[in-house]
């Protein structure tokens, strides 16, 4: 492939540069004609909502804002607790676990059971597979939601908000309580894993500002 054209000189046209550098080979053209796949992810990772109760994310227009106000739509922690309502294997979940027995169906907004997979023992038309769910992050400055996620990785099958924070049969006023009355806050490990999820997704300058902000709660 030739290109031609004029310009400033020593100017620093990326474009046309890569256009002139790049070869393709017989091989990658053909794999490109039948629209073969060019990269995999494997294994697939599925994100999932963190929310205080009716604290998830709502888009609306000035013709639907009350209905949508009014009727929240549905996300993947809320269709986890409908699920655990409904399903006695789903209460033996943690919410990261979801996804390798549940799709989630973006339409419905709801999760389905898989219909393929390896067979789980003791369960009938359960299958598991080996996807992976992740936790949206939450900022500890961000206290009650930080809390709730805490129970979130360390509670199986909760059924609602309320229940999450319900220990020993007694409500508790708050997120930050039930992990106390849970002793998840007995010693530091909830903040050992905190950096340790950030190093993964964040900068050194926010590990640094998270760090402080850790150490002064």
């Amino acid at each position: 492939m030739a290109v031609i054209g004029i310009g400033a000189e020593n100017s620093n046209d990326e474009v046309t540069q890569y256009q002139m550098g790049r070869y393709v080979s017989s091989n990658e053209a053909v794999w490109r004609i039948f629209s073969f796949l060019i990269h995999e992810r494997h294994p697939s990772v599925v994100h999932l909502a963190v929310h205080l109760e009716n604290g998830q994310r709502v888009y609306f227009t000035a013709q639907n804002a009350v209905q949508r106000a009014a009727q929240p739509p549905s996300t993947t922690l809320t269709s986890f607790f409908e699920t655990c309502q409904n399903n006695d294997f789903a209460q033996t979940l943690l919410y990261s676990e979801m996804p390798k027995y549940y799709t989630w169906n973006q339409s419905s907004r709801r999760f389905i059971r898989r219909k393929q997979g390896k067979p789980v023992p003791g369960y009938t038309d359960i299958y598991s597979t080996d996807v992976i769910g992740r936790i949206y992050s939450v900022h500890p400055s961000n206290d009650e939601c930080f809390y709730l996620r805490l129970l979130l990785v360390n509670v199986r099958g909760p059924t609602s908000f309320q229940q999450l924070r319900t220990v020993d049969g007694e409500l508790c006023g708050s997120y930050r309580e039930a992990c106390q009355r849970l002793q998840l806050l007995e010693n530091d490990a909830h903040w050992d894993q905190t950096l340790n999820d950030a190093v993964i997704s964040s900068h050194a300058h926010q590990i640094r500002t998270l760090f402080s902000i850790i150490i002064s709660t």
